[in-house]
């Protein structure tokens, strides 16, 4: 199965323990709302299971597979935010994702996104 796949999987079933498995250790996650990559699976992690939490109607609906990289195209609702957003993924020759890129739009559903997961994380 492509690593997009797995992790796709692991993403719509609201798996952490599969989305981990996807992930290298050595990752590097850019966030759409915060200039600092996140730089290792653990770090990462943290980030992902709080997103899990503040997006509601989570769908993937489109995908581009390329040699060692791949992209998912999806829609959220943050509150009463709707947004579009894309999953760059970049992987190693283990299958495994080294990078991880979101990109988020409109602004009014980045903003929303980046409140919430600032009141989660603060509240971590």
């Amino acid at each position: 199965m492509p690593v997009s796949q797995a992790f796709r999987q692991a993403v719509e079933a609201r798996s952490p323990e599969q989305m981990e498995a996807a992930l290298a250790e050595n990752v590097v996650f850019r966030s759409p709302a915060v200039y600092r990559p996140y730089e290792g699976r653990e770090a990462t992690m943290k980030l992902l299971g709080h997103v899990l939490e503040v997006f509601e109607d989570f769908r993937y609906t489109d995908e581009l597979e390329g040699n060692d990289s791949h992209g998912l195209v999806f829609e959220a609702r943050v509150a009463d935010k709707e947004l579009q957003g894309w999953d760059y993924l970049r992987t190693n020759e283990d299958g495994l994702v080294t990078e991880l890129t979101v990109m988020v739009r409109p602004a009014s559903g980045l903003i929303a996104l980046a409140q919430a997961m600032q009141a989660r994380l603060e509240g971590s």
